[in-house]
């Protein structure tokens, strides 16, 4: 008890004290009595902004404020609050809650309200980025690769395969700068693996574009053998078809069904295009069950166009004729995907909706569809060509069941493009008769059908030079559609024949309108100005026509042949140079540019064209003709004898080239085979004049007996031309008198008589003309004269070059069969 100490009374603890302290803030027992605080209750007096103070923080000058540290009394305010901000006796008040909003516990006296803080004029400039550091260099050099990687795809976008690999390459240097920097700074662990791949998957993609297929498979190899990049396995493809690409089949193989085992199931669209590369793969090794296998598998789960027609070409490759048909109706029934065209149809008079129905008539969307459809169709057409002669036991049993399975299909407007091919087929087997009445079916068909069929059978009959049925079914075919630029072409055809040159034009031109791409018509219209005599616009055609078809050896040499006509050899000269690089083995191109050459008086240049013409068809009389007058004159007459040679045995008939080979011989010196030679002539051409006279001379030269037996002969042959001539004379003698016996006659008689030697002169002029299965540039029928001048005598002449004509003028480029099937 002596550690035990008593509290007083007097100091023992209330259990109630301090619940009646308070903030005399929240008095409200004397608000009644509070004059300032009633007269803001009823006025707007509270709602008045507050009045400048004389002190800080007060609203009234002077009057004292309670506080908690103060006594209670009343809030004497204008504003009915307590003000917190104000400085009493000179001591600070405590920090409040209202420092944020622009006050201060030490304003001074007289400053303006400025919570914001504008008189302090613009905020400082912002700090600049310190480029210098470590992870910004990083940063950097990240952006450069990943521009890098960007141009480097732009570039192979435009074409440009060249800059795009060194693009790539310089992002790969850069990227590998980058990793070093990275582990130089410690930060390895944030290497960015996504750049990393992208930079290496652009290079070997790029090396791949510039065919360096090694550098390609080992850029892929450093991708592929990573384990951490996600998914590189499917890279294999891509190896797969460098592989391909390389003809290393089984490779390619392996590759793709290794892609395929780290592909899953998920992902079923990619595993049948691989499924369809590995089949492909199987057709180039000749493995044709192995790629039937891949392709039937394809066609069980995701049946496509493209599988469909391979899977056709095995069956028709190992001949399975039953297979084949099964085969055709699964490609028949393939789905395309694709809407009608019945959507693009107006269904009412609503202009909105006929706007959009435009709009989309030929949009991205619109297109992909339509080359969808074109390219399922050419498939169809292609098999149906291909298996209906293996079918049946006739390619017209053939045609007629594909037709009929066509017609049951959603390709039912391939049955009459169908029975066309028909009917071309039976042009390639040479029987035109089937080939007519086929066409012939269709004269009540549709009008598209009905122009297609038409135009061929006018191509057809003008082939066969029956003009007036090329011109009906020509004029048939223009009814039927009359925007067929293929039927425009037949009848500009037709009404050339027949020399109305300025009507062919017109047609021709129409045709061009119908369709600017028609080649036929462009090829015709410039023959027609050059038959007219209009070479300027002839010119402009081919030149246009060339622009179009830029390796046309018909178009280069029409080129020629104008610029020769305009007298502009060297023009002419470029043009058949540049035919040359399109057709170099053409002899009568390299004849042509020797005798231009030869014109020009460049004869080394016209010896190498005309030895080039020579090689390549040593049967040209005209270029063998040059050649030996060439050598001749050069005087290596030896070399001269080969070609003379050769036109003997091409014109046995002909003394002349037999009788240059016996100059020849002698020009040489050797006496005893020139004159062994012109008794051979002898023996062959007895009467001939110069033959014996060169036998006599050389007999003579060489004191031989038979100088006199040559010499008697001689005599007799000469007497027997001058008999000759004098009956020929006789013969003109008598037919002048005839004439002017009859030019005393009526003048009906004169009209008769003339008509009649017009006729004659028409006839030989269409005799002298070449006839159509004449060879290009062939050679003019020429008579040897009947004095022979050796050119080994005094009167030494260089044979001249025959006259050779121009190719044919008026051969047309008519419509192929091929191109009328569908004119769009």
């Amino acid at each position: 008890m002596e550690n035990v100490h008593l509290v007083p009374e007097e100091e023992e603890d209330d259990l109630y004290t301090g619940y009646n302290d308070y903030n005399p803030t929240f008095d409200s027992e004397d608000l009644h009595n509070d004059m300032a605080f009633q007269q803001a209750v009823r006025t707007s007096h509270g709602r008045r902004p507050p009045m400048t103070a004389k002190y800080p923080g007060t609203a009234i000058g002077g009057r004292p404020i309670g506080t908690a540290y103060g006594s209670r009394m009343p809030v004497g305010t204008a504003m009915g609050r307590p003000m917190t901000g104000a400085v009493q006796d000179g001591a600070a008040r405590p920090m409040t809650a209202v420092r944020a909003a622009g006050y201060s516990s030490a304003i001074a006296r007289g400053s303006v309200f400025d919570p914001l803080g504008q008189s302090k004029g613009p905020a400082p400039p912002l700090e600049s980025k310190n480029e210098e550091t470590p992870e910004e260099k990083i940063k950097i050099l990240e952006k450069k690769v990943n521009d890098l990687i960007e141009e480097s795809c732009l570039a192979h976008a435009r074409g440009d395969l060249q800059l795009s690999l060194e693009k790539a390459k310089e992002a790969g240097r850069k990227e590998r700068a980058l990793v070093r920097q990275r582990e130089q700074t410690g930060t390895a662990d944030h290497i960015n693996l996504d750049l990393t791949y992208s930079v290496l998957f652009n290079l070997a993609n790029q090396y791949g574009n510039n065919d360096m297929y090694t550098e390609a498979l080992n850029t892929y190899q450093v991708i592929v053998k990573n384990k951490m990049f996600n998914n590189a396995g499917r890279l294999k493809v891509n190896m797969a078809n460098i592989y391909f690409k390389q003809k290393n089949y089984t490779k390619a193989i392996k590759f793709y069904r290794m892609a395929l085992d780290q592909i899953s199931n998920a992902h079923n669209a990619m595993r049948i295009k691989i499924m369809q590369n590995i089949g492909v793969v199987f057709i180039h090794m000749g493995q044709y069950s192995d790629a039937i296998t891949s392709f039937e598998y394809i066609m069980s789960e995701s049946p496509n166009i493209k599988t469909g027609f391979n899977l056709i070409l095995c069956y028709y490759a190992i001949g399975d004729r039953e297979r084949m048909k099964k085969a055709f109706q699964k490609l028949i029934c393939v789905p395309l995907g694709i809407d009608d065209d019945d959507k693009c149809i107006p269904p009412n008079d609503d202009p909105h909706a006929n706007m959009v129905i435009e709009a989309i008539k030929n949009d991205k969307l619109h297109q992909m569809e339509r080359e969808r459809k074109a390219l399922a169709e050419k498939y169809i057409m292609t098999s149906a060509k291909l298996i209906a002669p293996a079918i049946e036991s006739s390619f017209a049993a053939g045609f007629d069941w594909c037709v009929d399975m066509v017609k049951g299909s959603q390709y039912v407007e391939l049955a009459n493009d169908l029975e066309i091919n028909k009917a071309i087929t039976y042009l390639r087997q040479r029987d035109f008769k089937q080939a007519v009445e086929t066409l012939k079916m269709f004269e009540k068909k549709d009008s598209r059908v009905k122009s297609a069929a038409a135009t061929n059978l006018s191509f057809l009959y003008f082939l066969e030079k029956d003009f007036d049925q090329a011109d009906r079914y020509a004029e048939l075919a223009m009814s039927a559609d009359r925007y067929n630029p293929a039927a425009l072409v037949n009848k500009g055809n037709t009404v050339f024949v027949k020399e109305d040159h300025e009507k062919a034009a017109e047609f021709y031109k129409e045709a061009l309108r119908n369709d600017s791409s028609c080649t036929e018509a462009l090829y015709n219209l410039g023959l027609t100005y050059k038959r007219l005599g209009r070479l300027e616009e002839s010119l402009d055609c081919f030149l246009k026509l060339h622009a179009i078809l830029r390796n046309s050896a018909q178009v280069m040499y029409q080129l020629a042949n104008l610029y020769e006509m305009l007298e502009d050899p060297h023009q002419a000269i470029e043009w058949l140079m540049q035919l040359t690089s399109v057709t170099p083995t053409d002899a009568q191109v390299l004849a042509k540019l020797g005798d231009l050459y030869d014109n020009e008086g460049d004869k080394s240049q016209a010896f190498q064209y005309y030895y080039e013409s020579y090689r390549y068809f040593p049967s040209n009389i005209s270029v063998i003709e040059w050649l030996g007058a060439y050598y001749i004159d050069t005087q290596f007459c030896e070399k001269a004898i080969q070609y003379f040679e050769r036109a003997t045995l091409i014109q046995p008939t002909q003394v002349k080239w037999q009788l240059m080979v016996a100059s020849c011989y002698r020009r040489s010196g050797n006496y005893q085979k020139a004159l062994e030679t012109y008794k051979d002539i002898h023996r062959k051409f007895p009467e001939n004049v110069e033959c014996l006279r060169f036998l006599v001379r050389l007999c003579t030269d060489m004191g031989l007996k038979e100088v006199q037996d040559y010499a008697t002969k001689l005599k007799k042959v000469e007497k027997m031309k001058e008999i000759r001539e004098q009956r020929v004379r006789s013969g003109r003698d008598s037919s002048a008198r005839g004439r002017r016996e009859g030019s005393a006659g009526s003048d009906s008689g004169q009209s008769n008589h003339g008509t009649s030697a017009k006729g004659e002169r028409l006839s030989v002029k269409l005799k002298t003309l070449p006839g159509s299965n004449e060879p290009y540039e062939a050679s003019a029928q020429q008579e040897i004269d009947a004095s022979y001048v050796d050119p080994l005598g005094p009167q030494i002449q260089r044979p001249k070059t025959a006259a050779r004509k121009r190719p044919e003028e008026d051969e047309f480029a008519d419509e192929e069969l091929g191109d009328d099937l569908l004119p769009e």
